[in-house]
């Protein structure tokens, strides 16, 4: 196998599928990327077993063939080549032979048979989505997957069709058990009947990356297993969580009445200034609501206390009722219009939070004793 590439056009790949590999696997042959040569491309693939990609970009072939390369150190080299360099990789006795300049490398390869074959289940559900969707689904709900490994059905976004107010959407959900995230794009022509599938987090990070970068629509394709993703030269591919999503509607509260909204970006600046001297394991912070006024306060043994006062719009009876400052400024930072608007119902009970200027988003968040 001989090639010659653009030095750019392979580190961006490079990076695109290096990103997949463990760091540490027990596993010789899942530390290395798959290259592949023909037809005027190589062909990149890397899996952790789990999840897999493959990116094609174009480059001069001399000879086809294929090889496997250690992917973090490939990645290494190309990118502290110098801009604009032609890079020319060959392989020979079971080694690949990477030459840019005056540089040259040798790396250790293993043969390309022992790469796992990367089974396609058939996709019974495909649709179309464009990027600005996908970026918005997961940028809104992401942050509140939960980490808990036991939990492992929570390790993930829900994806699936839904219903809102006699509207057929395409919803994303994700919870940790401490804050609910949940987000509607319309529903794309295709997805109506999807089943309801849990994307792991692995796999959400990794599409997340790459869809700033994505010129075209993406399509997906969902089995009960899996979910595969195609858009431009790329084609991401991962086993669905075999779990069940809990019921989330039951967590959403439908008796809160009282209605506090509140300038967005003064609340984030004020609860981020107060959580400051708040302990790094509990995090608390108070809300003491009345009338127009908003009241936010730390104590804290070991540190002092904080508070400050935020002009408000809350005309019913005052309340007092504490919250994580971390989960209110991490559901803050997703509210995209000017004005935050909570509804609340007593301190022991959850509280939604929703952008007043997007009905499309909708956060859940539960209480802490302060």
């Amino acid at each position: 196998m001989q090639f010659t590439i653009e030095r750019a056009s392979l580190l961006r790949s490079l990076g695109h599928v290096q990103s997949v590999v463990e760091r540490r696997n027990a596993i010789p042959i899942l530390n290395n990327v798959l290259i592949e040569a023909a037809n005027g491309a190589i062909k990149l693939t890397a899996t952790d077993m789990e999840l897999a990609i493959a990116e094609s970009v174009p480059a001069e072939v001399a000879t086809p063939g294929s090889l496997t390369a250690p992917a973090h150190t490939f990645y290494d080299i190309v990118r502290k080549l110098p801009d604009g360099a032609q890079v020319s990789v060959e392989e020979g006795d079971g080694r690949l032979t990477l030459r840019s300049g005056r540089s040259t490398f040798q790396l250790a390869c293993l043969p390309p048979a022992d790469f796992p074959a990367l089974g396609t289940d058939d996709q019974p559900h495909n649709f179309s989505l464009s990027a600005s969707a996908a970026r918005a689904l997961i940028d809104h709900t992401r942050f509140a997957i939960s980490t808990e490994e036991t939990r492992y059905y929570l390790n993930g976004i829900y994806l699936h069709a839904a219903d809102q107010d006699g509207i057929k959407v395409l919803r994303a959900v994700a919870t940790d058990g401490h804050r609910m995230a949940r987000f509607d794009v319309p529903m794309p022509e295709g997805a109506a009947d999807i089943p309801g599938v849990i994307v792991p987090r692995k796999m959400v990070s990794e599409w997340r990356k790459l869809i700033d970068e994505a010129e075209s629509d993406i399509v997906v394709g969902l089995s009960e297993a899996k979910i595969n993703l195609s858009f431009d030269d790329v084609v991401l591919t991962s086993k669905l969580i075999d779990g069940t999503f809990p019921d989330y509607q039951r967590v959403i509260p439908d008796s809160n009445e009282r209605l506090l909204e509140v300038d967005r970006k003064d609340f984030a600046e004020a609860v981020d200034r107060v959580s400051t001297i708040s302990t790094e394991k509990s995090r608390a912070v108070k809300l003491a609501i009345d009338k127009g006024v908003l009241t936010l306060s730390v104590t804290s043994l070991d540190q002092g206390q904080a508070e400050e006062e935020l002009e408000v719009s809350f005309d019913a009876e005052g309340l007092e009722i504490g919250f994580n400052s971390r989960y209110l400024l991490d559901i803050a930072e997703r509210i995209e219009g000017d004005k935050a608007r909570f509804r609340l119902n007593d301190s022991a009970s959850a509280a939604i939070v929703s952008d007043v200027d997007d009905a499309n988003a909708l956060y859940v968040i539960m209480p802490m004793r302060v």
